[in-house]
C-alpha cells in the first residue's frame, strides 16, 4: 500500500454515470469536488460513464454482430469514461482548481486478461500521489484497467465503485465516498415500496449479501475490498449534502450508533436480471454436475444459485440461477453438453426473479423463514426455489409477481 500525501487527508469519491449525466450536472460535480480541494483535503475522483453512454456503445456494438468480440468489447466501452473524465477535469480547471483526468491504465490499475469481467491484480498509485502533491485534483475513469501486456479490460457493470475502492487502498485513503442519485442505502428500492427506511449504517457483510443479491447502490466486489482491506465507504447524494448511509465493520457501526438492540433485517433485495436454467433428468453419476459448471466456468459466468434435486431413478434435475444477459452465451454449449452427458433437456427462462431478506437476524432469530414464506403466501406468491446462508433467505418467484413480493415481505419485517 502507498504512503498517503504527507499531512494531507486524501478523499476518494465516486460519481456515477446518472451524476455525470449532462454537461450541467458536471458542472456542479465540479464546483462540491472544487469546495472539498479548497478545504485542503487531496481529491482523487472516479467518475463513471455520461448517463446511458455504456448503453448505448453496446446497442451500437449489437447493430452490427449479435455477439461481438469481449476485447473489441472493452474496447468500445472503456472510451465512455475517458469522456466524462476529461470533461470533469475541463470543468474543475474552469473552476479554478488544477486537475488532471488519467484513464484506468494510466492511473496504474493492472488486472487480469479476463476481457469484460477483469478481476484486479494490482493498483500502482505512484503517479496519483505525484499529481496529489503538486496539488492537483486527480479524476479517474471507473471501470476499467489494463494488463500487465498491456491490453486494455474492464471489470464488468458497475465496475466503477470497484475501481474506486481500489484506487482508495492503493493510495492510502481510509474512506471512499460513493455519490449517486440516491442519499445513502435504503431497506427496499424506493420505486418499489413506498416508504422505505434509509439506513444510517450497515455492515459489510450485510452490504455485500444485498449487492449480490440485486441491490444497485453498491457493486458486490467493490464492498469486498473494502471489508478486505478496512477501507469504510459512506454512500450519499451527489446533488445535496445530507447524511448518508456508512458501511463499515459490524463493532464500528454498533459503536458509533449505539444501537441498543440487534436489527434481525437489515434490508429486502431483489433482482429482476436473471435466468433460470434447469437441466431435466440428468444422470446421477460421479462428475456429471463438475462438467456442467465446467462449461460455465468456460464463459466466466458467475451463478448466484444452485439446487439439485433428489435422485429420482437413476436421474436428477439440477437448476441453477445467471444473469439474463449470460443465458444466449451459454445455451447453445449447455444443449451439446446435455446431449453427451445424456440429460433429458435443457430449459431456460427469464421470467424469474428473486426477492431476499438479508441481516444478522437470518441466523440468530427462529422463524424468519417462515415468517417470509407466509408473507409471500399471503399474496398468492408461489416460491420456485429457495437458497439461504448466514445472512440471507433468497427465493425464486415468477417476474410478473417481483414487486408485490418485495412489498410483502418489506411489510412483514421492516414496517
Amino acid at each position: 500500500m502507498s504512503t498517503p500525501v504527507k499531512n494531507t487527508p486524501i478523499l476518494v469519491q465516486k460519481y456515477g454515470g446518472t451524476s455525470v449525466a449532462t454537461v450541467d450536472q458536471i458542472r456542479l460535480v465540479a464546483k462540491r469536488v472544487a469546495a472539498q480541494r479548497r478545504q485542503g483535503k487531496a481529491v482523487v475522483v472516479v467518475v463513471s460513464a455520461m448517463g446511458k453512454t455504456t448503453d448505448e456503445l453496446v446497442a451500437l456494438s449489437r447493430e452490427l454482430s449479435s455477439q461481438p468480440a469481449r476485447r473489441e468489447m472493452d474496447m468500445l466501452l472503456h472510451a465512455g469514461e475517458i469522456i466524462s473524465a476529461s470533461l470533469l477535469a475541463i470543468a474543475l480547471e474552469e473552476e479554478g482548481v488544477s486537475a488532471v483526468s488519467l484513464t484506468g491504465s494510466q492511473a496504474g490499475m493492472i488486472t487480469d486478461e479476463t476481457h469484460m469481467q477483469a478481476r484486479i491484480e494490482q493498483v500502482e498509485g505512484e503517479r496519483i500521489l505525484h499529481h496529489l502533491t503538486r496539488g492537483r485534483v486527480v479524476v479517474i475513469t471507473g471501470f476499467q484497467g489494463v494488463s500487465r501486456r498491456n491490453e486494455i479490460t474492464t471489470l464488468g457493470r458497475g465496475g466503477s465503485d470497484t475501481s474506486a475502492v481500489a484506487f482508495a487502498v492503493g493510495i492510502g485513503a481510509r474512506q471512499c465516498e460513493i455519490l449517486t442519485d440516491v442519499d445513502g442505502v435504503y431497506t427496499a428500492d424506493p420505486r418499489i415500496v413506498e416508504n422505505p427506511l434509509k439506513l444510517s449504517w450497515c455492515s459489510y457483510d450485510e452490504m455485500l449479501e444485498m449487492a449480490s443479491l440485486g441491490a444497485k447502490v453498491l457493486h458486490s466486489r467493490s464492498v469486498e475490498i473494502a471489508r478486505k482491506f478496512g477501507i469504510e465507504l459512506i454512500v450519499s447524494s451527489s446533488a445535496q449534502e445530507a447524511p448518508g448511509t456508512l458501511v463499515c465493520s459490524s463493532e464500528k457501526g454498533r459503536k458509533e450508533f449505539g444501537e441498543m438492540e440487534e436489527v434481525l433485517i437489515r434490508g429486502v433485495a431483489h433482482n429482476a436480471d436473471v435466468a433460470k436454467v434447469a437441466l431435466l433428468g440428468v444422470p446421477d453419476e460421479p462428475g456429471i454436475a463438475g462438467r456442467v459448471f465446467d462449461v460455465l466456468g468456460a464463459h466466466s459466468v458467475n451463478i448466484l444459485l444452485i439446487v439439485q434435486a433428489e435422485s429420482h431413478e437413476g436421474h436428477n434435475d439440477i437448476s441453477f440461477l445467471v444473469s439474463s444477459e449470460m443465458l444466449s452465451q451459454i445455451q447453445g454449449d449447455l444443449d451439446a453438453l446435455s446431449g453427451k452427458i445424456g440429460a433429458r433437456k435443457v430449459i431456460g427462462d427469464q421470467g424469474v426473479g428473486t426477492v431476499s431478506v438479508v441481516g444478522e437476524g437470518v441466523q440468530r432469530e427462529s422463524g424468519i423463514a417462515g415468517r417470509m414464506f407466509k408473507a409471500l403466501a399471503e399474496e398468492g406468491i408461489n416460491i420456485d426455489l429457495i437458497s439461504t446462508s448466514n445472512l440471507m433467505i433468497s427465493c425464486v418467484v415468477a417476474e410478473e409477481f417481483l414487486e408485490k413480493a418485495v412489498q410483502a415481505v418489506h411489510r412483514e419485517f421492516l414496517e
